[in-house]
């Protein structure tokens, strides 16, 4: 009598998929621009600069009306403090006069001898010069070179991360197959047309 049951396994089928990582970058270029500033030469001058005053030139020419009333108070003044003096000096000689000396002749000589050699009637004028001031000159000088001028510009490198990748699929489940291969069954075992009864006496 043969086997009656067949029994098969099939086994589990996984797919897997791999996606590797990948690094991409792009590479960074660069710009140079370069401009230029020109320089140049100026020169900056100022002359001398003089100045002249002469307002006490023209003062002791033609004195302003506030200067001429300062000269004739100092001139008034001059001529007090003089005639004080010399009628001081003019008293002590008639204090120690004598009897027949002749002082008023000898004041009147004196007087006389006094205007002729002050007041000569020569002046000079302008009896006062200008007074001169002057600024110096001043020369600038300045150069200025060419400028070189130097623009960068960088365009930084890119760089991109794809991170690998598993992906696992299962494609068949196991499985166990168990398949009946016998003849039919028969209940009672009497049923069966080719059943040939069991000899129990032999």
């Amino acid at each position: 009598m043969g086997p009656l049951i067949e029994i098969t396994n099939v086994p589990i089928e996984i797919e897997m998929k791999v996606s590797h990582a990948k690094l991409e970058y792009t590479r960074g270029t660069a710009e140079l621009e370069i401009s230029r500033d020109n320089g140049g030469l100026s020169i900056k001058s100022r002359p001398i600069r003089l100045n002249i005053d002469t307002f006490e030139a023209r003062n002791s020419v033609v004195p302003t009306a506030v200067r001429s009333i300062q000269q004739s108070a100092e001139k008034g003044r001059q001529a007090a403090y003089q005639a004080t003096a010399t009628y001081a000096q003019q008293g002590e000689l008639l204090l120690k006069t004598q009897i027949g000396e002749e002082l008023v002749t000898q004041f009147a000589a004196d007087a006389a001898a006094k205007d002729v050699k002050t007041n000569i009637g020569i002046q000079f004028l302008p009896s006062v010069g200008p007074e001169l001031d002057w600024d110096p000159g001043e020369v600038n000088i300045r150069f200025e070179m060419d400028k070189l001028n130097f623009d960068w510009r960088v365009n930084q490198t890119q760089f991109k991360f794809t991170p690998g990748d598993i992906e696992i699929s299962v494609k068949q489940q196991p499985d166990v197959i168990i398949k009946y291969i016998g003849g039919p069954l028969y209940v009672p075992p009497s049923a069966d047309p080719n059943y040939e009864p069991v000899d129990v006496q032999a």
